[in-house]
């Protein structure tokens, strides 16, 4: 019997190292697939009804970099200090605003407009129903109103950025669908800061999507929902 016992070892020692070498094999491939930038998106959400006439309703992103805080891209201002960011359009006194008390302003400046933004550099949103600048294929990404450091290690940074919309040119009364990605590094210097101002539409049907994002070049997953803008 002694004989088979040792068999029966021998054969559960191999299926044992088969099973660590494919765990192994299978860990590494994961890490070697694994993108340096995830996104969650909170808002909107999928199937969500949003705002009331095209203004009122938020993108808010959590962003978390596995790289170091100055490999994001993440500005610094000239002070010195981090880019965090309180900001929104240089607003007429017509619209119950003091001209100019959002964009450009302390504590927390940042500028106000569409393409890529000063804050997150690598940062695009897509709206398949902008109205303004190059429509579908426009990066919104400047138009957000408040970015901080919500988590940082001496790794890897977490930043979230936020967006309240001010005014209806994303649509009114209608569906709509997100999408939301960090460009990878193009220019190989290191950070993540190469989104465009317009996305390159690849097929030209004048909508950009996920599929124009990853041609386009992206280090992290793509976020998207379909909602629809309240009249």
């Amino acid at each position: 019997m002694l004989p088979m016992k040792k068999n029966l070892a021998v054969v559960g020692l191999s299926v044992l190292a088969s099973v660590i070498t494919m765990s192994s094999s299978t860990a590494a491939g994961e890490r070697k697939h694994k993108k340096p930038v995830s996104i969650e998106m909170f808002a909107p959400e999928k199937n969500h009804n949003v705002g009331l006439g095209g203004r009122g309703w938020f993108v808010d992103l959590e962003v978390e970099f596995d790289v170091p805080l100055e490999q994001t891209g993440f500005t610094t201002n000239e002070d010195g200090k981090p880019g965090f960011q309180l900001t929104g359009p240089d607003a007429p006194a017509s619209d119950n605003f003091v001209a100019g008390v959002h964009n450009n302003a302390n504590p927390f400046p940042g500028s106000f407009s569409l393409g890529a933004d000063d804050r997150i550099p690598g940062l695009i949103v897509l709206l398949t129903t902008t109205t303004i600048g190059s429509g579908a294929c426009q990066n919104i990404a400047n138009l957000f109103n408040i970015t901080g450091i919500t988590d940082l290690s001496a790794e890897s940074a977490e930043l979230w950025d936020t967006w309240i919309v001010g005014a209806p040119f994303f649509g009114v009364n209608t569906n709509s669908q997100i999408f939301v990605a960090v460009a990878d590094d193009l220019n190989g210097d290191g950070i993540f800061n190469d989104a465009p101002a317009v996305v390159p539409d690849v097929d030209g049907n004048g909508i950009c999507n996920a599929h124009d994002l990853k041609a386009y070049g992206i280090a992290s997953n793509i976020e998207s929902a379909k909602f629809f803008i309240n009249p």
